[in-house]
């Protein structure tokens, strides 16, 4: 049988599945679920300065092709999930599975103190969350529509936990012009490793009423329809940064979506909406059908993947067409 286990910064991950932040994200109980599932490593709920009660209802939806939902990164805020972060790091132990903490904050300077108290709980990697809106930009445009601003908040992040040793994995919005250039702006500002792709933007509308559904009115869009954009950010962000390791998260269900995901260039494979689409079962389930397809390829160890769309393609030589008869 094939071999799952993958290399992740100084870390050996059993699988390359990493649960994404917000799904199973909020116990213990669940964090260690999505371990015993299969999960190489599991990515707390993202958490903020101060609890956060999020959006009323209705804050997500299944629209047919993915999910789309405006939680609005309820937390019970960094003092209260440090806590539970405790707890996960003890009983994660036995599985092997290192535990990723998920940040945002308001200013950048915030998103340093937020990180230092985060630190106390000793999470093996911190992830910085960076589509939270610049409050100090004019526009309020989000920090990872920037590559200065995303810039500016990794340098916070880094030097709160520098002393610490914890690794910092900054993830980056897929609706910016380069996403590249912005990856290469937070790893030359600190960041250790990046998470590819947060959710899309958009909005769902109720033809009856003629309004938004979501009470928030607009949303992040995951799931399905995510995938070919998912896809085609890691592809760039592995090119502009060939050695810098990367989650790739967006739309993966299945075994074979893992299998893309890991050939554009990630170095792990972020999973969530899958459990909404496949139950509980879904992460077992996505680990089993990689491991199926590599055995069906003779492919001994996952990692002999990676990057393959990156490669020159091999196409096979044909006989020329004959010329096509003119007429006179």
């Amino acid at each position: 049988m094939s071999d799952l286990s993958v290399r992740f910064l100084d870390f050996t991950l059993p699988t390359p599945l990493v649960l994404a932040s917000g799904i199973w994200g909020t116990t213990v109980s669940l964090l260690v679920r999505a371990a015993e599932a299969g999960c190489g490593a599991v990515t707390a709920k993202s958490c903020g300065p101060t609890p956060r009660a999020g959006h009323v209802n209705p804050s997500c939806l299944d629209w047919g092709h993915g999910l789309i939902n405006a939680i609005g990164l309820a937390n019970p805020g960094v003092q209260a999930e440090v806590e539970l972060l405790r707890a996960a790091r003890i009983q994660l132990k036995p599985f092997g599975a290192p535990l990723i903490a998920s940040i945002f904050a308001g200013p950048p300077e915030e998103f340093g103190k937020v990180a230092a108290i985060v630190a106390g709980a000793e999470p093996e990697m911190i992830e910085v969350n960076i589509s939270c809106p610049n409050v100090h930009s004019e526009f309020g445009e989000p920090y990872a529509a920037s590559a200065d601003a995303a810039a500016e908040v990794t340098g916070y992040v880094k030097d709160a936990v520098r002393a610490a040793g914890i690794p910092v994995i900054v993830k980056l919005a897929p609706n910016v012009a380069s996403i590249g250039r912005i990856a290469r702006a937070v790893v030359a500002a600190g960041a250790d490793a990046l998470c590819v792709i947060n959710t899309m933007p958009g909005m769902v509308i109720d033809a009856e009423s003629g309004q938004p559904i979501l009470a928030n009115r607009s949303g992040g869009l995951s799931g399905p329809a995510l995938k070919p954009i998912a896809l085609k950010c890691v592809y760039d962000a592995r090119k502009a940064c060939p050695d810098t390791p990367i989650i790739g998260t967006g739309g993966v269900t299945s075994g074979l979506d893992a299998v893309e995901m890991l050939m554009a260039g990630a170095s792990a494979v972020g999973v969530g909406s899958a459990i909404y689409y496949r139950g509980a079962t879904a992460i077992t389930a996505i680990c089993n059908e990689l491991v199926e397809w590599l055995d069906a390829h003779r492919i001994v160890h996952v990692a002999d993947i990676y990057n393959r769309a990156h490669r020159e393609p091999i196409y096979a030589s044909t006989p020329a067409s004959p010329p096509i008869p003119v007429a006179h």
